[in-house]
């Protein structure tokens, strides 16, 4: 067994165990089209599917935060349901990162273990979604 495979099945049991830094980590490793990621969203694709997604867009300052927090709220007092945010914002020109990073303006849901919220930058892609926005998608969904 190689390298990458056995530390995609680490984060493929990590994940399974409701580990959120695993999680991430594996987020990152898709975000930086690392072949440990895309291996793990491969392990991981017969899992999913029972999601329901949402996407919000508009423009600046027209309140998406606002109403994403209130989603989440709604969500989360009217059943017992896990929430992720996948949060794209403008990119960085110097690190490629989220420039506002969304999860600052939701910050009601912080301390709730069963929200995950993400901020990724777009990363030069046009049309608001960053490359990774599906694969992402998937891993929270498994």
């Amino acid at each position: 067994m190689s390298d990458s495979t056995s530390a995609a099945d680490g984060l493929v049991a990590a994940i399974h165990k409701r580990d959120r830094r695993a999680l991430a980590r594996a987020i990152s490793l898709v975000e930086n089209r690392d072949p440990i990621g895309h291996a793990v969203v491969r392990k991981l694709f017969p899992e999913t599917g029972q999601a329901a997604l949402l996407g919000i867009t508009g423009a600046p300052g027209v309140g998406k935060s606002s109403l994403i927090g209130a989603l989440i709220r709604h969500v989360r007092t009217s059943a017992d349901a896990e929430v992720g945010v996948i949060s794209v914002d403008p990119s960085s020109p110097f690190t490629e990162g989220a420039l506002l990073g969304d999860r600052i303006r939701l910050t009601d849901h912080f301390l709730d273990r069963s929200v995950f919220i993400r901020s990724m930058g777009t990363r030069g892609h046009l049309g608001g979604l960053a490359e990774s926005s599906l694969q992402t998608a998937l891993l929270l969904d498994a």
